[in-house]
């Protein structure tokens, strides 16, 4: 990541600390007042094409603030938790102005993705975010059900798959918006990790194909 060290030293002063706390907090805010004040708080955030014609600006960022609609206070609470861990482990590791950058590819991709389609989300973003910690760090457990250890690298197969059904659905039911949302947003983690991504998948064939030429020989 040659490109990021350079941008790194010339404007690494304006990375953003605590960027996800912050989104954190904002979307329990939203979470809050759209369940128990005022629910069309929530309409007015969200990232849609026909808000920004009526230059409904604001939209291009309130959009990160916008939370998964549910009425479990429990389930929004584990929600923010798990993407509380994932993101300042990851800003950990990158620092602020990293973290910032892989935020703001995925804003841009979920923004094209929404002119696109006309609608747009973060849920490409926060898959993104958790590809990238599975990449980083595939052998790490996490307790599946708060008891069950499970390493961080099979929960990452599974959502893969969860995904490629997920977008192969979208394209079945011809539903434009999840089509780019789920493809857009994984902008941050393929800038920061396609190559290596690449390379991995073109040694995997690689090997692949050699042990079956060698099992092959010996039938």
């Amino acid at each position: 990541m040659n490109w990021l060290d350079r941008l790194n030293r010339r404007f690494g002063r304006f990375g953003i600390p605590y960027l996800m706390n912050a989104i954190l907090i904002g979307q329990a805010a939203v979470w809050f007042v759209t369940m128990f004040v005022n629910a069309r708080v929530y309409s007015l955030l969200t990232l849609n094409l026909a808000g920004l014609q009526h230059l409904q600006l604001w939209r291009l960022v309130s959009f990160v603030f916008v939370p998964p609609l549910t009425t479990s206070v429990l389930g929004f609470a584990f929600y923010l938790y798990f993407l509380w861990w994932l993101g300042n482990a990851l800003e950990h590791a990158w620092g602020d102005f990293r973290f910032t950058v892989f935020w703001l590819v995925g804003m841009i991709g979920a923004i094209l993705g929404c002119l696109i389609s006309g609608g747009g989300s973060t849920s490409g973003i926060l898959f993104s975010l958790f590809c990238a910690y599975a990449w980083l760090w595939p052998d790490n457990q996490i307790f599946l059900f708060f008891f069950i250890p499970v390493k961080v690298k099979w929960i990452g197969w599974v959502a893969g798959g969860l995904w490629l059904l997920q977008l192969a659905g979208a394209i079945l039911r011809l539903d434009l918006v999840s089509v780019c949302s789920l493809l857009f947003g994984l902008a941050g983690f393929l800038v920061f990790f396609g190559p290596e991504l690449f390379f991995w998948c073109r040694d995997s064939i690689v090997s692949y194909k050699r042990r079956r030429d060698w099992k092959n020989k010996w039938k």
